[in-house]
């Protein structure tokens, strides 16, 4: 994401490029349940992403999840249309949708995680330093609700219009302004929201394990020649330092093993 307006999509891949391991997951709910929200993306991202480079124009493969657990009609088309500013369709992966960034996050605030299972929820919520973090008396899934919802209020409050029906360019500045704590929303704090949970959130959903929903057919695995399980690569790493390593080309997933 760039925080000039008139970036063309690939540049908007640094915030790809800025992880370079690959981030833990959290317990899912059941993997191949049916949500009832919103699937498709909408028709500005649909619009976006046909103008992409032909290589990307087919969607990865998908493990088998359909459909949104947690999110609203409102939620997805936020999320969607995020997803696709942050990793948008070109040489290098799919649009985020069709990589399946969407799914994962739904999936992780719809599951334990979301729910807030392990955390400490009985108060007081008081104001803390800002090294221990949020004081929230929020689950994570509530949490992300409610920055949805902030966000959409200070887009329709700046631009006339919900966050997933503004031009590219727009929005993709806006993420920028919410992320450097330049979008102030009364009821919620949306930087917080974006760097502590959402950013988070979308760079696991990049690069987890495609069993839960997010990095379709291994694309960001093949990106970084990340080649996946089983984890014995200790010999690999030591008589393939600073050559490609064959397996790169085919990582494995625990589908692959199940």
């Amino acid at each position: 994401m760039s925080d000039d307006n008139t970036t063309q999509p690939p540049p908007r891949r640094h915030f790809l490029r800025q992880v370079i391991t690959v981030a833990g997951t959290a317990s899912l709910s059941s993997p191949l349940a049916v949500g009832a929200g919103a699937g498709a993306a909408i028709a500005a991202t649909a619009a976006s992403a046909a103008d992409a480079p032909a290589a990307a124009a087919t969607p990865a493969a998908s493990p088998g999840l359909i459909g949104y657990e947690s999110f609203s009609a409102d939620e997805a088309a936020f999320v969607e249309t995020m997803v696709n500013i942050m990793c948008p369709a070109d040489q290098f992966t799919p649009n985020g949708v069709d990589c399946g960034l969407a799914i994962f996050i739904d999936r992780q605030l719809s599951g334990a995680y979301g729910k807030g299972a392990g955390r400490y929820m009985s108060g007081p919520w008081l104001q803390g330093k800002p090294q221990l973090g949020l004081q929230l008396p929020l689950t994570p899934e509530q949490f992300f609700k409610a920055g949805v919802e902030a966000a959409n209020r200070q887009a329709i409050k700046k631009f006339g219009k919900a966050f997933d029906q503004l031009a590219p360019a727009d929005a993709d500045a806006f993420l920028a302004a919410i992320a450097d704590g330049k979008v102030v929303d009364e009821d919620t704090p949306l930087g917080s929201w974006f760097n502590e949970l959402m950013y988070p959130l979308f760079t696991q959903a990049c690069y987890a394990d495609p069993l839960y929903g997010g990095n379709n057919n291994k694309v960001f695995w093949k990106m970084l020649g990340y080649p996946g399980l089983p984890a014995t690569h200790t010999l690999d790493m030591v008589n393939y330092r600073g050559k490609p390593f064959p397996g790169a080309k085919d990582p494995k997933s625990i589908l692959d093993f199940s």
